[in-house]
């Protein structure tokens, strides 16, 4: 079983780098960041299903105990066929393409995006001269080279990626994971019960990056940001004094829980986005893995690992530890958001090539569109670079 969750495991943390590296590189720049806000908040769309799914096979008096489990298993694999067949019509990444040496396929891509736009009654305009780059194919990006990239060329950039997926994940890792036992322990909630008080807190998650994701491209990321992870700080250290001082019952707790992950659940998508946007496009992938490998680590690991044993035990355990837990929580956000907000990029209608220059820029290679013409001695100096 560990094994198997394991192989499980790796194929999801790759799709993240997946997923994240398609929707930049093919989403139109207007739109990037609502389309990959609301995309990462489709998780909880599956965890809904999941639990769902879950209330019925899990269910003795329906299904017999030794069944239930496997069938609910076999969901995620139904679910992946589905995916399966539907990626046969995602484009490959024209951008992708052409670093790699296969322009002919790229234009014939292009070409194909182009067609179906207008075919549907879009416009595009014409790619002036001033907004092409000059690129060649380019090798492999190797470990040594993403290194010097984010540690000496990005470093700021590598420190924001970092502090905003790794508090969005120790937020989320620390409350979810141990969601459930607070239910229990502090309001003796049985099972059936608590899988019940999961679903508003699931679609206050799900609300939250399909109702907000829109203003990150019109009011701006940086803003966003820092709004949306402060906001879920507040709401989150009332929710701790409330709950220390025994204001709160289930439902009340589930609600504020609810109004806490609306705005945490948007910024923390907001934070895959951010990791897949600020790095040159030959990197993207192995970016965002590095900066996901690390949020797992610490909210995956060691955050639920902190707060359940903040827990209390016994019939009536002590709600101190827990609110110290809760309002380091809350700092944690703030401070993800106040670093958001300084080094923050500004990236929102940019095209990619504009945020981050190309590894691959340089001249004589083939037009490609993004800002002004740059070659490997007149390109504009990267952030850090003397």
């Amino acid at each position: 079983m560990l094994f198997f969750r394991f192989v499980a495991g790796m194929g999801i943390g790759g799709e993240y780098a997946a997923i994240n590296s398609a929707i930049d590189e093919l989403i139109p720049s207007k739109y990037r960041g609502r389309v990959d806000i609301g995309i990462n908040g489709t998780y909880w769309a599956g965890a809904l299903i999941g639990s769902a799914v879950g209330l019925l096979f899990l269910n003795t008096d329906i299904i017999p105990v030794e069944w239930g489990w496997r069938l609910c298993f076999l969901i995620g694999p139904v679910m992946g066929l589905v995916i399966i067949y539907l990626r046969r019509h995602i484009p490959e990444s024209p951008r992708w393409l052409m670093t790699h040496g296969r322009v002919e396929e790229a234009e014939r891509t292009v070409d194909d995006i182009e067609a179906t736009v207008r075919r549907q009654g879009g416009e595009l305009r014409e790619v002036r001269d001033d907004e092409a780059i000059e690129v060649v194919d380019y090798p492999p990006v190797t470990y040594r080279e993403i290194a010097r990239v984010m540690l000496r060329d990005y470093r700021s950039r590598s420190f924001l990626g970092f502090s905003m997926m790794v508090t969005q994940a120790f937020l989320y890792n620390a409350i979810f994971f141990t969601y459930a036992l607070v239910l229990k322990s502090y309001f003796g909630l049985n099972d059936s019960s608590v899988a019940l008080y999961f679903f508003p807190f699931a679609i206050g998650n799900l609300a939250g990056p399909l109702l907000l994701g829109h203003l990150f491209d019109t009011v701006g990321r940086r803003k966003m940001i820092l709004g949306t992870y402060t906001l879920s700080a507040i709401v989150l250290f009332i929710t701790a004094l409330l709950f220390n001082a025994g204001a709160l019952n289930a439902a009340s707790l589930t609600g504020l829980w609810c109004v806490v992950f609306f705005f945490a659940s948007a910024g923390a998508s907001s934070a895959y986005l951010t990791v897949s946007e600020i790095f040159p496009i030959e990197l993207r992938g192995q970016a965002i893995s590095f900066f996901f490998a690390i949020s797992q680590l610490t909210g995956g690991v060691i955050a639920p690992y902190l707060f359940a044993s903040l827990i209390g035990e016994g019939d009536n355990p002590a709600r101190g530890p827990l609110t110290v837990g809760y309002i380091i929580g809350a700092v944690v956000m703030l401070a993800g958001g106040i670093i958001a907000w300084v080094f923050g990029v500004d990236a929102e209608g940019k095209s990619l090539e504009d945020i981050a220059t190309p590894l691959s820029s340089t001249t004589g290679g083939t037009r490609f569109q993004g800002s002004a013409p740059r070659s490997a001695a007149s390109r504009p100096r990267r952030e850090d670079e003397p």
